[in-house]
């Protein structure tokens, strides 16, 4: 059985709870799910870890799986599987509203040095997100249930991570693809296409920026869909 071991994205925590309406459809799919906690989000520990603890994170998850792995990062969690995605059990990589890295770049240096207006830097060394801008911007296709219970899971996370540049480049090497949510208010899909490297295939999904909330069975089934085309 394929594992498909997925990184979240940015100022959150509870790494399960984001990938949990993930878990039966991609299991009666033959698809086994597992969420990486991440040190710089504090789900490991008071330390907060940097870009290179949340490579180790995956690692370890890539260790104790089960099967062909396949790396899913979302948003910041692209990071994180650039690099991890090296290790010789990992099949191939998917990205979702993400950015793909390349030698030498962070992940600041890819978005602009102007913090996005919903970022809220604080003076030591984290960052956070303000809730209602992330209820409008990020989950505006979801369910009111759903919206509370992810905003209540927002929190601060290490800025180190966001000026580090992965060590290896695991795109380069391995079969990619890239997923464009076309109704993601915060990264707009014509900025997602640009991210896009040659030789990535590209999906197209409707919606926001968290599928896996707003339409766990229907992106279960791309997400396989993607894995069986490579």
């Amino acid at each position: 059985m394929t594992t498909l071991i997925f990184v979240h994205g940015a100022c959150v925590r509870d790494a399960e709870w984001w990938w949990a309406q993930m878990t039966q459809p991609l299991a009666d799919l033959g698809i086994a799910g597992v969420a990486v906690p991440l040190p710089s989000c504090g789900e490991t520990g008071a330390e907060l870890g940097d870009l290179y603890a949340d490579v180790d994170a995956c690692r370890e998850a890539i260790a104790v799986a089960e099967g062909p792995v396949v790396l899913c990062g979302h948003s910041y969690g692209g990071m994180v599987i650039t690099e991890a995605g090296a290790d010789d059990r990992v099949t191939q990589l998917l990205y979702v509203t993400s950015v793909m890295p390349n030698a030498g770049q962070s992940q600041a240096e890819l978005i602009g040095s102007e913090p996005a207006p919903w970022l809220q830097p604080g003076e030591d060394g984290t960052v956070g997100v303000d809730p209602d801008m992330i209820r409008e911007f990020f989950l505006q296709d979801c369910d009111e249930t759903t919206t509370e219970q992810a905003v209540a899971r927002l929190t601060r996370q290490s800025l180190t991570p966001f000026t580090q540049p992965p060590r290896q480049i695991a795109w380069q090497q391995k079969p990619t693809t890239y997923f464009v949510c076309t109704e993601d208010l915060a990264t707009p899909a014509d900025v997602q296409r640009r991210r896009v490297k040659e030789e990535t295939r590209l999906v197209e999904f409707t919606a926001g920026h968290h599928p896996f909330l707003s339409r766990p069975h229907e992106f279960a089934h791309s997400l396989a869909a993607a894995i069986e085309h490579v």
